[in-house]
Formats: structure tokens, sequence, C-alpha cells
């Protein structure tokens, strides 16, 4: 059985990376499958791709489609122009998508048009937010797709509604999750740390990129000055996103305690929130991460399609209000936020699931 999987943008590479790892430990034991790696080419800034296939040990991609840029309607059509001459010459078994970007929707789309079975790992999220370009990416996949790899019971029960049937769903926990833990070991100290003179626990990290957040500059600069305001004199430290990046720089935000630095790498991007006091994001794969390692996350978002870092982990939903920010910070500050705890499955082994439930489906995938 050969797998075609798809990696487009910086959170594919981090899900991709223990399935390619369960592949190969299966073909040393024997067992009948294979892999290529398309890399569409979504993202295409140093420190949001290719920094990640060395760090995480990922093979260099089979094909690199080069689809960076262009609007959403113009990405999508380059990666399904693309994806579809590379694999009219070069036939699958199955291609599999994971996430919910641009590229997870358009290869999915092609795959079909070409006969080609289709699974999507991470299926079944939903935030319920059609403005979000993720959520129509998420519904058109899951429309498509044959096997459905999920994350959690919340999950499983958003595709049974959308009438999937349940032998098509595998709840297997968190790929994401199995590579964070799988590297924890080798997470490290970034020089930032030395320069900014940060301390274990005092320090906070912030992520923005979405476009209710950073669209506009009057709406970021009331943001910005609430966490600001708000974290007790401690460094904020903004690892800024490019498209965040060309709005800021006309904005004149700046405070003594905010130091914005370049995209950092995954092993330094970790670290660096592993030991800080809270995050302050609009990330959702973030917010898993800091579940996991029972950092307190603020997410300043509405909604969120992943409900059970709230229920179970350590995030909590602050909305898009920056009035919210102060009585959420005043929590944290007062040592109220919650502990937490883990989701079940997310313990390492998802990929591993993964593997072993195709392999169990290969006379289905392979002779339809």
């Amino acid at each position: 059985m050969h797998v075609t999987l798809i990696a487009g943008a910086r959170p594919n590479f981090m899900k991709v990376a223990p399935i390619i790892k369960a592949i190969k430990i299966a073909r040393t034991q024997g067992k009948n499958i294979s892999y290529s790696l398309v890399h569409t080419g979504q993202h295409y800034d140093k420190n949001m791709s290719e920094t990640f296939f060395e760090e995480l040990g990922i093979p260099q991609p089979d094909i690199n489609l080069g689809c960076g840029g262009g609007s959403q309607a113009e990405q999508t059509a380059a990666i399904m122009v693309a994806f579809e001459r590379y694999l009219i010459n070069n036939p699958t078994d199955l291609v599999l998508v994971v996430g919910d970007v641009t590229s997870t929707m358009a290869c999915s789309i092609v795959a079909k048009k070409l006969n080609t079975k289709v699974t999507h790992v991470e299926a079944g999220i939903r935030s319920w937010d059609l403005s979000m370009p993720e959520e129509i990416n998420r519904m058109v996949t899951d429309s498509l797709a044959d096997f459905y790899f999920t994350t959690s019971e919340v999950a499983n029960m958003n595709l049974r509604n959308a009438g999937v049937s349940e032998e098509k769903i595998h709840f297997v926990g968190n790929v994401m999750i199995d590579t964070l833990l799988q590297n924890r070991s080798r997470f490290r100290r970034t020089s930032i740390s030395d320069e900014l003179n940060l301390h274990e626990g005092k320090y906070i990290v912030l992520t923005l990129h979405r476009p209710a957040n950073v669209d506009e500059v009057e709406s970021l600069k009331c943001l910005m000055n609430e966490i600001l305001e708000n974290v007790c004199g401690e460094p904020v430290v903004f690892p800024i996103h490019p498209r965040t990046a060309k709005i800021f720089s006309d904005s004149g935000i700046s405070a003594p305690n905010l130091h914005i630095v370049e995209p950092l790498g995954y092993l330094e991007f970790n670290y660096l929130v592993e030991h800080a006091r809270a995050v302050v994001t609009d990330s959702g794969g973030i917010t898993e991460e800091t579940t996991v390692m029972g950092i307190p996350c603020l997410t300043l978002r509405n909604n969120t399609e992943r409900p059970e870092t709230c229920t179970l982990g350590t995030n909590e939903l602050i909305g898009t209000n920056p009035k919210n920010l102060k009585p959420a910070l005043e929590r944290l500050y007062s040592g109220q936020w919650k502990q937490g705890s883990i989701p079940p499955l997310w313990d390492g082994h998802a990929a591993e699931r993964i593997v072993d439930i195709l392999l169990s489906k290969q006379n289905l995938i392979c002779c339809s």
C-alpha cells in the first residue's frame, strides 16, 4: 500500500512527522506500506517550513509544488492544478491529508476527482464559524474523505451528526501531541531567553495572526495595550507571524516590556512556551500543546474547534474584545488559573494507531 502525504503549512509538518516515523517502523517490521511526501509550498518562509523538516527529522519531500502566495482562490487553484499533475504522473493508493489548511482541502478535491481514496487526520473538529477559511476547509475535506482519524469524542460526534458511518470514524488521539512528546527532551533554549534576561515562569508568550485581531490597526492597538498594561510589567515575547508583521510595522505599537522577535523553530518556540507563565494566542494548535505542558493559555477568539482544551485543559476562550483581558490576566497573576488535565489518547501514540488501522484496511484501500 502506498500513501501520499500532504504537507503545506507549519502545523502540517508537525502532524506528518510522527506518521512518517510510524510508517518507517512498520516497514522495518515487514509491513507492506510505503509513502511519498508532497510539500505544496503553501508556506514559503524558511522559519515557517524548511526548518521543520530539519528539526523534526522529516526527509526532504518528493516534490515541492511551489504554490505559495496569492489570494485564497489563487492559492487553492494553484495547488489543485499542480497536485493534479503530480497525482496523474504518480498514482497512489491513498492520499492522506492533515489539519485544515488550504492544501488539505485542495488536495482532497483533486484526489477524489481522480478516484483516489482520501483519509483525513484531525477530522471532525468544528468551530461552527464560517468566517474562518479553516472551517470551510474542514467541512469540504470531511465531506469527501473515505476514512477519518479524530482527536476527541466531540469530533466523533460532529462526524456522526454529519452522517458519517461509524466504521469510517477512528478515534486515535492527537498526532500534534505525538510530535510534542517525541521532541520534548530536545527543546532548546533560544538565545532570545538570554538576550531578554527571561526568567522561568515570569514572562508571557504572545502569538497573533487571525484577521479579527490583527487586520484593523486600531483594534490591534487596543488589544496590545490591554495585554501590556495587565502583565505586571513582565516581558511579553511576540514571535511575529509574517502576515501580522506587515500590519504591526505600521501601527507604532511599542513598550519597554514588548519584545518582537522573528518566527522561531519548533524546538525553540516550545522551549519558550514550556517555561512561560502563560501564552496569549489566537492559534488552535498552540492550545493543544499548552494543555499537555500544563501552561495557562488565553485564547483571543470567540470560538474554538478544540473544546477539549477548555473543558479538560488549561485553555480559556477570552474572546476578541480587548476588555476581557484584564480580568483574565488578574486571575492568572493571582494564582487562580485552572490546573487542567490531558485529554484521552493524547499519549504520543496516535500515529502508530493510524498506521495500524490503515494496514488493517489495506485490502479495502488497494482493491476497490
